[in-house]
């Protein structure tokens, strides 16, 4: 009998122990959710940066030392946020962040700056210490487009490379050493393997594939833990109800099945297009895997917008699930660690 207490007693302990565990884990895990679920927008008219808790829906605005700005990318283990800043031709850099957030300052605090290295700059991917910046064709830049690698140290911001490619440029996406880029006024999609282990001036992709149905690309993003695709179609510059979204899901198996030059078909892809969807010129998007959202920067329609939408599971004329106005919005970055 005393055994059989103490037997039940200890096996108690335990189950209390365990559950205090998975309990505390699963607090530990929440509150870190909380800390890192957060969504930055850049604008190429108001020199703003808008910082969004998604836990809270709370969205603060700041002013930064670019009117004009593009690309971004926050770095949560040192609370800085950094653009390609297209009114002054440099990365900057600005540091805590969520300082500002939580004293609701006026402004970001700007640290320190690259060199001048690129004009009309479009898009930031970052890989580690690694930066990536796009640099569109336009009359001051001599019609040239190119992909900068930088190198973000101790002291600052380095040039480490530069590359041309043989089309024009806009979003990027680094997965690893692997650089997914789209081609604009094309349809088509690029693939640089090993990106970093190229040497300075003109590079040649892997693989270059064709989206079927696909008018403009400009946004790009992925997900690794769905193997998920999110790319954005401007369609016509001058409209603001031509826009979509296609997802691919099965990403890398539907691209090794893609010959080089080849086509990713209608059939492997899901659309979002149609009046109800607010997209026109959709330039920027992210996609949150454990929430199945996408958050798109609208450039066009109604002067900007930050539109959210559930992943769909066909095609469709979507509403978006949220709207809301972000005038001159270029481009949106999501943290969810």
């Amino acid at each position: 009998m005393k055994k059989t207490i103490l037997t039940s007693f200890l096996l108690s302990f335990v189950m209390i122990s365990c559950s205090t565990d998975n309990n505390s884990s699963a607090n530990n895990e929440a509150r870190s959710a909380k800390k890192d679920f957060k969504l930055f927008t850049t604008s190429n008219t108001t020199g703003k940066v808008s910082v969004t808790d998604l836990n809270t829906s709370t969205t603060s605005s700041f002013t930064v030392a670019s009117t004009d700005a593009d690309g971004a990318y926050y770095f949560d283990d040192s609370d800085e946020f950094i653009l390609a800043s297209r009114t002054n031709n440099k990365i900057e850099l600005y540091y805590d962040v969520s300082e500002s957030v939580a004293t609701n300052a006026a402004s970001l605090n700007l640290g320190t700056a690259s060199t001048s290295d690129f004009n009309n700059p479009r898009e930031i991917a970052v890989a580690g210490d690694k930066i990536v910046v796009t640099q569109d064709q336009n009359a001051a830049n001599g019609n040239t487009n190119k992909l900068l690698v930088y190198e973000r140290t101790a002291t600052g911001i380095s040039l480490l490379n530069s590359y041309t490619v043989n089309f024009k440029i806009w979003g990027i996406h680094l997965e690893g050493s692997t650089l997914y880029a789209v081609a604009d006024l094309t349809s088509d999609l690029v693939i640089f393997d090993n990106f970093f282990a190229n040497t300075d001036g003109a590079i040649t992709a892997s693989k270059r594939v064709t989206i079927e149905g696909l008018v403009r690309t400009h946004g790009i993003t992925y997900s690794n833990r769905s193997n998920t695709m999110v790319l954005t179609d401007v369609g016509s510059a001058t409209s603001d109800s031509d826009g979509g979204l296609i997802i691919i899901k099965g990403f890398t198996d539907v691209l090794a099945n893609t010959p080089n030059m080849g086509t990713i078909a209608m059939n492997k892809q899901i659309r979002i297009y149609g009046a109800a969807t607010s997209l026109g010129n959709p330039v920027d998007v992210a996609y949150d895997n454990f929430t199945k959202t996408i958050f798109v920067a609208e450039r066009l329609n109604g002067g900007g917008k930050l539109l959210t939408f559930d992943l769909p599971k066909t095609n469709g004329n979507y509403a978006p699930t949220s709207s809301r106005a972000e005038l001159g919005v270029s481009s949106v970055y999501l943290l969810r660690e």
